[in-house]
């Protein structure tokens, strides 16, 4: 744990369901002197360091950190932030140039100029962490700087993404006099320029935000300060909502919790504001395992999964079954497995295993995280463990550990089958496919398919208009449903829950699910 000075200088489309009744008239004027807005989470960060982490760790990163481009509230196209202006300089989309803003500053007073911004980039490729962002640069050739304030991004073929790609909190602004260029950061604290300091950080419990004084962005800060606190258990972190210990929650929820404040939230003075967003649930196979290796296995587990039972009996209809890794609401979204296995299906699983010479029980071991998406993981694999077993084809051993153990774990390679969930780091077809194939991905599992990785995403890439890129990624689709090594359970909702006295909650959720903390205030009259 460290601590500094207290006082340092200081999408998508969102569905709002309004749970308490009347409306109020209320102030957004950030008082500074204020007591900090306090927000749970079970989002525990994995690392301090962007280079290190493709994980929750960005929603904090988000808040500390600034990139060159950003959403502002509401919007659906990026727009800059630590830049003052961005664009393609070519016709091809190879060159993409962003001037800076004048007189950026980290937050100890460190100038931000285009040496800090190459200084950036060049780490996460040379430092290059097993499952971490260097896989969200793979068309980035060099960063050349031009004087103080521009940047350019050469890239090794036409990607129309990589606009998208600037506006993920792995690709955050560091101070090259504290993040070393070829190491990650050890010493615990961290030196953004993003809308708040990080005052002290307690790992796995506590962040305090501070207002960052050097702030120079998009951001329309609106409170005095943020403590996030970071809960094991969602029943606990509702328990301290109802208790008025903390004023927001943000990811973890529980589906009987969400069920209990969408009944009672006006009894008991809370709000509950559902966000249609397109996060995923999906199970991962182990190609080095002597099992999940097996095409005949996975599929048969894919014939065997009832995601409809899933969906209602654990997680009490507040997430989907979902057919296919890109999920609805985006271009290329198919149902692919629902297409090609049907209904659940014993005999079908059963023939599926016999005629690749499978007559033995299959033993699995099946991990998931006990801590990243609240509580209702648990019972969502004890769930597939007893719809597999019932099968009488399948003798599954389930295993677990906290998320960040768990992201360490799945990076070695040690889990034959393992549960991930994933936030888009952008809101596009290609962030559903890309991240997930190749040598290095974020999975930590390489998955060879040069057919998607050197042919449809580039060609897909080719095209700034994005609506246009239906056909390569339901072909990229296809070839997944094929190897069934990935294998898509849910889409789920994102759900904020506040005191009544909370506001801003309609545009806290930027349109990669992540909370900008600064759009949060108490309101000061009614």
């Amino acid at each position: 744990m460290f601590k500094r000075n207290r006082y340092l200088p200081q999408l998508a489309v969102l569905a709002s369901i309004c749970m308490v009744a009347g409306c109020g008239v209320f102030s957004s004027d950030a008082a500074e002197d204020e007591d900090p807005i306090v927000v749970g989470t079970t989002s525990t960060p994995s690392t301090l360091d962007p280079a290190a982490s493709w994980d929750s760790s960005w929603e904090l990163f988000r808040n500390v950190y600034q990139t060159l481009l950003n959403y502002a509230p509401g919007a659906t196209e990026p727009e800059p932030d630590a830049a003052e202006s961005c664009e393609f300089t070519d016709s091809t989309s190879t060159v993409y140039s962003c001037t800076l803003r004048e007189g950026l500053k980290f937050s100890d007073g460190h100038a931000l100029d285009a040496k800090a911004v190459k200084h950036s980039f060049d780490r996460i490729k040379k430092i290059n962490v097993n499952g971490g962002p260097a896989g969200l640069l793979g068309t980035l050739a060099r960063v050349q700087t031009k004087g103080d304030r521009e940047v350019v991004f050469h890239l090794s073929q036409p990607d129309a993404t990589f606009p998208l790609v600037l506006t993920t909190p792995a690709m955050s602004i560091v101070d090259p006099e504290e993040y070393p260029a070829d190491a990650l950061r050890k010493d615990g604290g961290t030196d953004g320029s993003g809308p708040y300091n990080l005052a002290s950080y307690d790992e796995g419990k506590e962040a305090e935000l501070v207002p960052n004084g050097n702030y120079k962005g998009i951001a329309d800060r609106k409170n005095g300060g943020i403590t996030i606190r970071y809960f094991g258990q969602s029943s606990e972190m509702a328990d301290a909502l109802r208790n008025k210990q903390i004023d927001v929650i943000y990811r973890g929820l529980s589906a009987s919790d969400i069920v209990d404040l969408q009944a009672n939230s006006s009894e008991e003075e809370l709000q509950l504001v559902e966000n249609a967003t397109t996060e995923i649930s999906y199970l991962v196979f182990n190609p080095s395992d002597e099992w999940a290796r097996k095409p005949a296995v996975r599929k048969a587990i894919a014939q065997i999964v009832d995601r409809p039972a899933l969906a209602h009996n654990i997680y009490k209809d507040t997430v989907e079954p979902l057919y296919s890794m890109i999920p609805r609401g985006l271009v290329g979204h198919t149902t692919g497995f629902f297409d090609d296995y049907g209904a659940p299906s014993v005999s079908k699983a059963k023939k599926l295993l016999t005629d690749a010479g499978i007559a033995e029980t299959v033993p699995l071991t099946l991990w998931y995280t006990s801590d990243r998406y609240g509580s209702q993981t648990k019972p969502a694999f004890e769930e597939l463990k007893r719809q597999l077993e019932k099968s009488g084809l399948f003798k599954v051993t389930l295993k677990s550990r906290p998320w960040k153990d768990y992201v360490e774990g799945y990076q070695k390679g040690e889990y034959p089958v393992f549960g991930r969930g994933w936030f888009p780091d952008f809101n596009d077809a290609d962030n559903f496919i890309a991240p997930f194939v190749g040598q290095q991905n974020a999975l930590g599992t390489p998955y060879d398919t040069p057919e998607i990785t050197d042919e449809l995403i580039p060609e897909s890439r080719e095209q700034s208009d994005r609506g246009a890129v239906a056909k390569e990624f339901e072909k990229a689709q296809q070839i997944l449903l094929d190897d069934a090594r990935l294998i898509p359970l849910w889409q789920g909702k994102q759900y904020v829950a506040a005191s009544e006295e909370i506001a801003g909650l309609e545009k806290v959720i930027d349109p990669a699910t992540m909370m900008v903390m600064w759009e949060l205030s108490r309101k000061t009259s009614w």
